[in-house]
């Protein structure tokens, strides 16, 4: 039979998960909210968007509910090439990007030579320093490189891909993530892979990389959130429709609150059906990369 000490302790064990689940369903609500209010109001026209904004009716799809507003926004922007245009950028930076910062790390946390350290320290204090500081020096930067288009012509920069990816494959945060990980594996590894006589690129590709899949998985999901929101630098370089990806187009719904509760819940769905599909990578990874910081 147990005692009135364990049954205490019983109970008080329960109360503990049963308050931690009801602080999940809190914190899950508060972020879930501001969503589901997006997506019920593309459904409804203006006036029943201000009708029902002082009830609980402003997240429920109740009342003139329609895809008109998706349908004017379609009709306003060239919704569907913003879209190609933000899978484009996001995704070449991504894919790009786990090459470059990957070996970079990978060369930092392992291999021995000269003012590494230094450059270390380098790109750790970089990772302080916020994008709009250097967006105008980057711009002026930009401008003045030459590209090569497919017809052989030399053109600038500005209103393209490359002006919206190359900037950024190159991330410090990124390199720190991997840095914090790839110092982490056993040294046992990479003595044995050198004993056998394997170089530097055939340990990073046979041994760290598959061992790597926590912190590939973190820097994926983190840049392509970050690449898919980016506003500030496509406002700055990109002109034409022709390369405006989608949360540029947002621009084009000035006072229409339904097409733009429409257009914002189009550029949600993708990443809300990405982090779905790969939610529990996301945690794993994210749990993964939260040890390597501690150690």
């Amino acid at each position: 039979m147990p005692t009135a000490i364990q049954r205490s302790r019983g109970l008080l064990y329960k109360l503990a998960v049963i308050g931690r689940y009801l602080l999940m369903i809190l914190l899950a609500l508060i972020f879930a909210l501001p969503i589901i209010y997006m997506l019920v109001s593309s459904l409804k026209p203006v006036w029943q968007i201000l009708q029902d904004s002082s009830s609980i009716r402003a997240f429920l799809p109740v009342g003139d509910i329609s895809f008109t507003n998706y349908e004017e926004a379609f009709r306003f922007t060239p919704i569907l090439r913003f879209l190609f245009n933000s899978v484009v950028v996001s995704s070449l930076t991504v894919i790009s990007g786990l090459i470059v910062n990957s070996l970079a790390a990978f060369a930092l946390s392992r291999v021995r030579w000269k003012g590494r350290l230094v450059l270390l320290s380098l790109i750790v204090a970089a990772i302080i320093i916020p994008f709009e500081a250097i967006a105008i020096p980057l711009l002026l930067i930009v401008n003045n490189l030459p590209w090569i288009d497919a017809s052989g012509i030399i053109v600038g920069w500005l209103d393209s891909y490359q002006v919206q990816i190359i900037p950024f494959i190159a991330d410090a945060f990124s390199i720190f993530l991997f840095y914090q990980f790839f110092k982490r594996l056993p040294d046992e590894l990479f003595d044995a892979a050198r004993i056998d006589g394997a170089s530097w690129f055939q340990i990073f590709l046979r041994v760290v990389v598959p061992l790597s899949g926590p912190v590939y998985a973190t820097v994926a999901i983190l840049r392509f959130l970050a690449m898919w929101n980016q506003y500030l630098w496509p406002a700055l370089v990109i002109q034409t429709d022709e390369f405006r990806t989608l949360m540029i187009g947002f621009g084009y719904f000035g006072g229409r609150d339904g097409a733009s509760m429409a257009y914002l819940t189009i550029a949600t769905i993708p990443v809300l059906i990405l982090f779905f599909l790969f939610q529990r990578s996301f945690v794993n990874s994210m749990s993964a990369s939260s040890s390597s910081l501690e150690n």
